[in-house]
């Protein structure tokens, strides 16, 4: 196992955002995670496994309100979470390979139009851009706008998953895919046929609305929505390996 980069922090606001950065060769691989999810996942611990052996530059993070960082989760936002990883772009101040994780997925999508210069390519893990407006059912979307709140069952773990009112409208403020994006920069998008949580017809739609000639969707076989058995851990760091090497 590679040493374990010191936990850092970096003020925004009133709150200190944790990350780990690893120095190495760039561009620095930047790991975007999920709803609720931190810095400690299987898929980003993978990846930086694979940059420590490679000698590659690699920043993980948590979003405000999660993991080790400071703040309170139902205060945060689609656009405050976007912007917290645009401050750690700008943290790094170099070129960047995005590698997104679901809700990450629609985050990386965002940094790339906020950040065209620093980011040179984007890899999507069950990118789930625009969830906010096709991952709830009306019964549910009635349920935040009335009651501020939805507590749902999550099927990671014993905590409830929390959608607040805010949250909601700020995805709702900020969809993608009734146009196209505008990035043209190489895109890898990796989906599961198993997925339950995000359809894999999505990464359909995104690479269609990608404005960028680069596009290639890798979908896989009995894949689940976390893709972190051992062969889609292999898989994800053969496809990061191979794009750091053509920026």
């Amino acid at each position: 196992m590679p040493n374990l980069v010191t936990l850092a922090f970096l003020s925004r606001g009133a709150r200190r955002l944790a990350y780990r950065h690893r120095t190495g060769r760039g561009p620095t691989l930047v790991f975007l995670p999920g709803y609720a999810s931190d810095m400690a996942g299987s898929k980003a611990t993978a990846l930086d496994a694979w940059a420590a052996a490679e000698g590659r530059a690699m920043l993980r993070f948590d979003y405000g309100g999660c993991g080790a960082s400071e703040g309170a989760f139902e205060d945060e936002t689609l656009a405050s979470w976007r912007d917290d990883a645009l401050a750690m772009i700008d943290l790094v101040a170099g070129p960047v390979l995005l590698v997104g994780s679901s809700m990450g997925g629609w985050l990386m999508l965002l940094a790339a139009l906020a950040r065209p210069e620093e980011v040179k390519g984007l890899v999507g893990i069950a990118a789930a851009p625009d969830f906010t407006h096709w991952g709830y059912t009306n019964k549910q979307k009635r349920a935040i706008r009335d009651e501020g709140r939805l507590v749902a069952e999550n099927p990671y773990g014993d905590a409830p998953t929390v959608t607040t009112r805010a949250f909601w409208e700020s995805g709702e403020g900020l969809r993608l895919l009734g146009d196209a994006i505008g990035f043209d920069g190489p895109v890898r998008l990796l989906h599961g046929l198993d997925d339950a949580e995000v359809p894999w017809r999505l990464a359909l739609d995104i690479a269609e609305r990608l404005r960028s000639a680069d596009v290639q969707t890798i979908l896989v076989k009995n894949g689940d929505h976390r893709l972190s058995r051992p062969g889609d851990l292999a898989l994800l760091t053969g496809i990061v390996a191979a794009l750091l090497e053509s920026l």
